[in-house]
This record gives structure tokens, C-alpha cells and sequence, in this order.
């Protein structure tokens, strides 16, 4: 999670909120979280796209 919010720039914090509440991409190895940064950005973009249709 480090390393995203690194890349993202945002608080892990905000991660877990994204995880719970936007479908954010991640996923599930045990108690552990995983994450693919092609997956990530893909996500970033696609929101961005859904932001400016509103």
C-alpha cells in the first residue's frame, strides 16, 4: 500500500477508503492486500474520465 499511495500521491488512508467505497483495484493474498500499478492506473484514468462526464 506504501508504494500506491507513493505513486498516487495520496494517504493510505485514502487507499482503504477508495478500496471500501470506489471499487479501487486490489486484491486479497491472506491479510494482505495486493496491487498491480497497470491495474491502478488504468483505475485513476478511468475515474478521471467518469469526473469530467458529471
Amino acid at each position: 500500500m506504501e508504494d500506491v499511495s507513493q505513486h498516487l500521491k495520496v494517504n493510505k488512508e485514502t487507499i482503504r477508503r477508495w478500496i471500501k467505497t470506489q471499487d479501487f483495484p486490489a486484491h486479497r493474498a491472506g491479510n494482505l492486500l495486493r496491487f498491480k500499478l497497470s491495474e491502478v492506473d488504468a483505475w485513476v484514468r478511468q475515474s478521471s474520465t467518469d469526473n469530467e462526464t458529471d
